[in-house]
């Protein structure tokens, strides 16, 4: 597979092509750590790293488990990287990042294409360009994702309710606000009819 550095996503023909089966067998290890994330209550997200066909870091989404919002699956493959580099005393500066793969963008805070592009605009200290390719098994993110959404996160915080408004069975509600003596400001609730 050739290695375009200024490509963000490739070309619609190149999804219909099988894609190499390196990278196949890797993101299939990805999307099984992504489904373990999901069934011990996380954001199904797996993350590896792979340097000369050897894992030097994976990781799945712990946030919900350790409480710590630094433990996403890229950060937690980060780590062992960076222990892979010490190990081996090579600068991790050294450890340029050529292809990235991934499932589903992230319309909202997507740095690969989405919101913004880490991989091929010229941004200052975000590295050298590297190939991505969106969009592997994306109906199968996609699905996975929605999966987590619609279980409810033990985690989450409470919903905090206001106990001092009085609702009519309806729901609407009516606040006035008038002028009381010396000028101050009183609230009155009322139900709209």
């Amino acid at each position: 597979m050739e290695m375009k550095s200024d490509s963000v996503e490739p070309e619609k023909s190149d999804f219909l092509q099988p894609l190499d089966s390196e990278i196949q067998t890797w993101m299939s290890k990805a999307f099984d750590m992504a489904l373990e994330a999901l069934e011990n209550g996380e954001v199904p997200v797996g993350c590896l790293m792979v340097y000369n066909n050897e894992i030097i870091g994976k990781g799945r989404n712990e946030v919900n488990e350790t409480k710590n919002a630094t433990r996403h699956a890229e950060m937690v493959a980060l780590d062992q990287v960076l222990d892979w580099c010490c190990f081996r005393e090579k600068d991790p500066k050294e450890t340029d990042i050529p292809l990235v793969v991934y499932g589903c963008k992230n319309e909202r805070f997507g740095g690969c294409g989405s919101v913004l592009d880490v991989s091929s605009d010229h941004l200052p200290h975000t590295g050298t360009s590297f190939k991505c390719i969106a969009g592997y098994r994306a109906d199968e993110a996609v699905e996975m994702l929605k999966t987590f959404y619609k279980q409810e996160n033990p985690n989450a915080p409470k919903p905090k309710v206001r106990k001092d408004l009085i609702s009519p069975p309806s729901g609407a509600v009516a606040i006035q606000v008038k002028q009381g003596p010396q000028d101050e400001e009183s609230e009155t609730i009322a139900p709209l009819s």
